[in-house]
């Protein structure tokens, strides 16, 4: 019995869109709805142009294939969602001809490269994230037995001291050296890879406990907060301690970007079937996301990719560690944090972590 041609295309793993003469769309598979977020039955007939864009390369190279009868491509595209995070694929165009060898119509081919490009950048930040860890190993050697050194001749000058001047500059210097102890033992985080002390976890009480303390702080005086809690979400094997000072720093960010503007902070909590997560023991699994999304000013580009970079901070009073901590404890457990921004458009701190269940 011959094969149904629409159930050999959803067999194909990359998405697939038919289009005829004139543009429109005649036939599409089940892994291009995914990617486009749509149903056969609302693609069908649409304009090429629809589906993201006149502007995008999925209309743009296969304007070109109607044009030319020749093959395109391009790589590395987003593809913009409205219910899940944005995609990267790669987009092919081939000319399709009749048998009178006249050109019939044209096929897209979509190739989803998220997840690909995911684990590469996870693979890099793991190694950047060990290479400073011994960087910090080396800093905390030698500065830590110093700073000893420094604090105990302060105290003692303050003791002896007669002059209140002196006495005040005694005990400037114990806090400045206290301040740096501090920040050695941050980094110190890096180094000694400290174990987490896993337990089922409920987020959205950890995420409410966050919100509580943060209601008390000036920073969110003139900030709204939104919970878009998805109430099927399971608990999560996690450390919630861990969690807790991540979410605090990405929330707290957030009512940053907002201070003194006023604005919305929106919290959401979601399951994600569509992008996996790969565990230690190599298994994929359904991620569980948290965003933290303000409507602020937004990031500048050259500013957002150094964001996470230790030591890097546009804030006079910061000292750099807390996006660079936060996504130690995400990759600890085996997750992602994304930071995603534009000037304009607000910014968005989305941790993927992996869905693992007490067993």
């Amino acid at each position: 019995m011959p094969l149904d041609l629409q159930r050999v295309l959803d067999a194909v793993l990359d998405g697939v869109a038919v289009l005829d003469l004139g543009g429109r769309l005649e036939r599409v598979n089940a892994e291009a709805c995914r990617i486009l977020e749509s149903s056969p039955e609302a693609l069908a007939g649409q304009p090429v142009e629809r589906l993201l864009g006149p502007e995008h390369a999925v209309a743009r190279i296969a304007r070109t294939v109607l044009a030319t009868g020749r093959t395109a491509q391009e790589s590395d595209r987003t593809v913009e969602r409205r219910f899940d995070a944005d995609l990267v694929v790669d987009v092919a165009a081939s000319p399709v001809f009749g048998d009178d060898g006249a050109l019939a119509g044209v096929v897209i081919v979509l190739r989803d490269r998220t997840i690909q490009q995911s684990l590469q950048q996870e693979v890099a930040e793991r190694e950047r994230l060990t290479a400073f860890g011994r960087i910090a190993a080396g800093i905390a050697h030698e500065v830590k037995n110093p700073l000893g050194g420094i604090r105990g001749a302060a105290e003692l000058l303050g003791l002896r001291a007669t002059d209140p001047k002196a006495r005040e500059t005694a005990e400037l210097i114990v806090r400045e050296v206290d301040r740096i102890t501090t920040l050695v033992d941050d980094l110190m985080v890096f180094a000694r890879g400290e174990k987490l002390e896993l337990a089922p976890v409920n987020l959205h009480r950890l995420l409410d406990d966050v919100l509580d303390l943060l209601a008390h702080d000036p920073l969110g005086a003139n900030a709204e907060v939104e919970r878009r809690y998805d109430p099927s979400l399971p608990e999560v094997i996690a450390d919630g301690d861990r969690l807790t000072q991540v979410f605090l720093n990405l929330a707290r960010n957030a009512l940053q970007a907002l201070e003194g503007r006023g604005g919305t902070l929106r919290i959401g909590t979601r399951v994600s079937l569509d992008r996996r997560l790969v565990t230690d023991e190599g298994k994929p699994v359904p991620a569980v996301v948290i965003e933290f999304q303000d409507d602020g000013p937004g990031i500048p580009e050259a500013v957002l990719h150094e964001l996470a970079t230790p030591f890097f901070t546009t804030r006079p009073s910061g000292h750099g560690l807390g996006l660079a901590l936060s996504r130690h404890w995400v990759a600890r457990h085996g997750g992602t944090l994304r930071i995603e921004s534009a000037p304009g458009r607000g910014t968005t701190a989305r941790v993927s972590l992996p869905l693992r269940r007490a067993s």
